[in-house]
């Protein structure tokens, strides 16, 4: 892969050309993700894909989709913190016996 960009860079029309193209699919993948994102499927991950793109040639969207991943990281250990509490209590109070009348 470096060497093909390599080529692509010797050709400074190319190069513009090559990255035209790269911005272009990337925000409109992008854009179709958000555009998903309220809608059953997988939006956030075809923002993620536009991003990947985008971050192939752009050090903005590499920041960014770092910045993106961590965030859904830390949503993921929260979540599944609050599931495991959740059904530690539900546990809890299932082994309890009911109170009297």
């Amino acid at each position: 892969m470096a060497r093909w960009r390599a080529a692509i860079r010797r050709r400074p029309w190319l190069d513009l050309l090559y990255r035209v193209v790269i911005t272009v699919l990337g925000a409109v993948i992008a854009i179709v993700g958000l555009i998903l994102v309220p809608l059953p499927g997988p939006g956030w991950l075809v923002v993620f894909l536009g991003l990947t793109v985008l971050g192939s040639e752009y050090h903005w969207a590499r920041r960014i989709l770092g910045w993106l991943r961590r965030a859904l990281a830390r949503f993921w250990e929260r979540w599944n913190a609050w599931r495991a509490r959740r059904a530690a209590r539900r546990n809890g109070a299932e082994g309890q016996s009911p109170p009297a009348p």
